[in-house]
């Protein structure tokens, strides 16, 4: 099984996906927040300048995601999130607004900025299987 197309084929199934964070004073946050992705399992998401998730990703910008829970399989995600400008941004909203659409409304608000994380580690994890069906990759 090629779980480098097991993994983007899930994930681009998901809309939702928690989001941790660390603060300057290392206590965790977490976000429920709609994403993109790329064919290279990079996530996308936007946030305002203002979040608390911002502010956290620009002081340490090593995250992790949890995306799917339901029917019992996950994706694990840990990464580095990097704030997009210019033309690279521009190319990331066009993923992004593929699969959100309706978030386009926001994407004109003072303060709303775009991210990508590239993927450090990932883990799949299908626990309807016996035994658990779980593959690991480490970029």
């Amino acid at each position: 099984m090629d779980k480098k197309k097991l993994i983007p084929d899930f994930i681009k199934k998901q809309k939702l996906a928690v989001l941790s964070t660390v603060t300057a004073e290392n206590s965790s946050q977490s976000a429920v927040l709609e994403f993109g992705e790329t064919d290279d399992l990079e996530i996308i998401f936007d946030t305002f300048s203002t979040a608390r998730k911002y502010k956290n990703i620009k002081q340490n910008n090593k995250v992790s995601l949890v995306i799917g829970w339901d029917e019992n399989i996950t994706v694990q995600y840990e990464g580095l999130a990097e704030e997009l400008f210019g033309e690279e941004r521009e190319e990331y909203k066009k993923k992004y607004f593929k699969k959100n659409p309706h978030a386009k409304r926001w994407e004109n608000k003072p303060r709303m900025t775009y991210f990508r994380v590239k993927p450090t580690w990932i883990r799949y994890s299908d626990l309807n299987k016996h035994p658990w069906e779980i593959h690991e990759i480490t970029f």
